[in-house]
C-alpha cells in the first residue's frame, strides 16, 4: 500500500512539473504599441478585450502596453520592437512600417474605415476666462499669445496642427501656398517649446503652466479638462479643423513568430465591438461605427472637418512637403 501510494504520488509530481510549464507557456501575451495619449483608452479596453477573448476561446490573455510619440513608436517598432499591434494616431507611420515590410502592404483594407476604428480632431484648451481672448487660429498667430504644439516631427498631434493651421490659411486667403506659409511660421514662432509628444506638450502647458492655449487632439482636451477642472481651464473649437484617423495594424513580423495572429487579429477586430466603441467615446474618441457615433452625437460638436486627403493630396505628398528633413517645417520654424 505504501509502495504505491509512493508511486502514485511520484507520478502525480512527475506530471504537474510537466503540465505546469507547458500551461504556463500556453499563455499568450501580447504588446499594443501605442502612441502617446491613447493610454488610458487602451487600459480600459485591453480587460474588457480579454474577458471577451477568455469566453470565446478558453484562453488567458495578457496585453501589455507601450506609449509615445507616433513617429518614434513606429521607428522603434521597425527597429525591432515586439509589438503584436500598432495603434496610431496617423496613417503615415503605419506606411513607414508597410515600407519596412514589418505590416501588410494592404495594412488598411483589413479592417473597416481605412482601418481606422475611431478618430479624432484639433482643438484648443485655454486658461479659465480666456484671458487671452483665442477662439480661432487667427488668435493663435497674434504677438503676445503662447501656443504649445508638440513637435511636428515627432508627434501625430503636432503634425496635425500644423495641417489644420496651414489648411485654414489656405480657406481665408484663397489657396495662397504662400500666405499659408507665413501662417504657420507665425504660429510657431508663439510656440514657446517643442515637446516631442503629445503627453508632453500636455505637461508643459497644465503642470509646469506654459502657454496660453494647447492644441491637442480632442479626447486629450477632455481628459485634462476633467482632471485639471473646468475652473481652471476652458475648452474653445476652432471653426475649422483636420480629421485625425486612429489607424491600426498587425505587425506581421512578430505575431508569425510568436503565433499569435490568431490573437492579435481578434484584438484589432473587436475594436469596432459596440463595448469597444462605447469605450472609445467615453474617453472621447469619434466612434467609426455609425450606429454608437449617432448616440454620442450631443459629446461632439459638429463643426467643419477637412482631411489631409482633400487639402494634402494624401500622407505621402504632406509628409514629403512639409515633415522630411529640409521641408517647409524645418524652414519655417526658428528655435
Amino acid at each position: 500500500m505504501t509502495l504505491t501510494k509512493n508511486r502514485s504520488l511520484a507520478v502525480a509530481a512527475l506530471l504537474a512539473a510537466v503540465l505546469l510549464p507547458t500551461a504556463a507557456l500556453a499563455q499568450k501575451t501580447l504588446l499594443n504599441v501605442s502612441y502617446d495619449v491613447a493610454r488610458e483608452y487602451y487600459k480600459d479596453y485591453n480587460p474588457v478585450f480579454i474577458d471577451y477573448w477568455k469566453k470565446k476561446s478558453g484562453e488567458t490573455l495578457s496585453v501589455n502596453q507601450s506609449h509615445a510619440g507616433s513617429t518614434p513608436q513606429a521607428r522603434a517598432v521597425a527597429d525591432g520592437l515586439d509589438a503584436d499591434v500598432v495603434t496610431m494616431n496617423q496613417a503615415t507611420d503605419v506606411e513607414f512600417l508597410a515600407g519596412k515590410g514589418v505590416v501588410a502592404k494592404d495594412w488598411a483594407k483589413r479592417f473597416p474605415n481605412g482601418a481606422a476604428p475611431n478618430y479624432s480632431t484639433m482643438i484648443f484648451l485655454v486658461r479659465k476666462g480666456n484671458p487671452k481672448g483665442i477662439k480661432d487660429w487667427d488668435d493663435l498667430v497674434k504677438p503676445g499669445v503662447q501656443v504649445v504644439i508638440p513637435n511636428p516631427k515627432t508627434a501625430g498631434n503636432g503634425r496635425y496642427t500644423y495641417l489644420a493651421a496651414w489648411a485654414y490659411a489656405l480657406k481665408k486667403h484663397n489657396g495662397s501656398e504662400v500666405q499659408a506659409r507665413e501662417f504657420a511660421k507665425a504660429l510657431f514662432r508663439n510656440v514657446p517649446v517643442l515637446d516631442t509628444g503629445g503627453r508632453g506638450a500636455t505637461t508643459t502647458f497644465a503642470q509646469r503652466n506654459i502657454g496660453d492655449a494647447l492644441v491637442t487632439f480632442e479626447n486629450e482636451v477632455f481628459l485634462i479638462q476633467k482632471e485639471l477642472g473646468a475652473d481652471k481651464v476652458e475648452i474653445v473649437y476652432p471653426s475649422m479643423s483636420i480629421r485625425a484617423d486612429n489607424p491600426v495594424a498587425l505587425v506581421e513580423r512578430t505575431v508569425d513568430r510568436k503565433g499569435t495572429r490568431k490573437q492579435a487579429q481578434a484584438y484589432l477586430e473587436y475594436l469596432w465591438s459596440p463595448e469597444a466603441q462605447e469605450i472609445a467615446a467615453k474617453y472621447y474618441y469619434r466612434p467609426a461605427v455609425a450606429a454608437v457615433a449617432k448616440k454620442h452625437a450631443a459629446r461632439f460638436r459638429n463643426i467643419t472637418l477637412v482631411t489631409v486627403d482633400q487639402v494634402f493630396g494624401g500622407w505621402d505628398k504632406a509628409t514629403t512637403a512639409h515633415f522630411v528633413d529640409g521641408a517647409s517645417f524645418d524652414q519655417i520654424y526658428q528655435k
